[in-house]
């Protein structure tokens, strides 16, 4: 079933998804999806159950059900790094990058063999995001933490996704930084690569995202347009830091 305020075919598409930590349950039945070259927002307040929900996808949750599929292919069963070689890139909130490599060797390690379509090279990346390219052996311990989750998220594009997944990527960032994200971002969609991005910041989600998942307490409470969240005070108010 699509959503019915999408205008592409889902490429990621989540159904029924739930997830415990031990006996507590923490997502009831999350359904979303995310077209090819299409970025969508899930946004809402920290506990709401966004890093969770891409922790999930990821099977990163100690017990997860639900049906999870990349362009048709049931791969909620699968292991996580199946899961990664099958063309999904995650980007968790703590970046994980590594401290003691440099720019470079942290991309080396990103590397999967490719899938089909484009190839992401290091100076592929290196255009994309031009910071990082002044900086290829510097030590990852060394960067601030906006030069870190440029890496983070170039070391997940090494990979070669064909969906991407961004947990609070303009988190406590630089304007001038936050503004090289969004740039990036124009630019994965460009190439057809489908994202999705948990956020609570109201200004970054609406230059980045077309439509938005509201979720609060494990479950999705708002579905539409992000002409429609802008229209609606309640829902931002809720689940948006402005």
């Amino acid at each position: 079933m699509s959503d019915p305020t999408s205008t592409l075919p889902p490429f990621l598409s989540v159904r029924k998804l739930e997830a415990w930590y031990g006996r507590g349950q923490v997502l009831f039945g999350v359904d979303l999806e995310v077209g090819r070259g299409e970025a969508v927002v899930l946004i809402g307040r920290n506990g709401a159950g966004k890093s969770t929900t891409m922790r999930a996808i990821m099977r990163l949750t100690p017990r997860v059900s639900g049906d999870v599929r990349l362009d048709g292919a049931p791969i909620g069963r699968l292991e996580t790094h199946e899961i990664a070689r099958a063309g999904i890139g995650y980007v968790p909130e703590d970046r994980r990058i590594f401290a003691s490599l440099t720019v470079e060797q942290n991309l080396e390690v990103g590397r999967l063999p490719a899938r089909g379509g484009r190839v992401w090279t290091p100076d592929e990346l290196f255009k994309l995001f031009p910071n990082l390219g002044r900086m290829r052996n510097r030590p990852g311990a060394q960067m601030s933490g906006g030069e870190q989750q440029m890496l983070a998220i170039a070391r997940s594009l090494m990979g070669n996704p064909h969906c991407l997944l961004l947990d609070e990527p303009s988190e406590g960032l630089a304007p001038v930084i936050v503004d090289g994200i969004a740039e990036a971002v124009a630019e994965l969609k460009a190439r057809g690569v489908a994202l999705l991005l948990s956020e609570q910041n109201a200004p970054f989600a609406r230059r980045v995202a077309s439509r938005a998942y509201a979720i609060e307490r494990g479950q999705i409470r708002f579905s539409g347009t992000m002409a429609e969240l802008s229209a609606s005070p309640a829902i931002n108010e809720q689940h948006l830091s402005v």
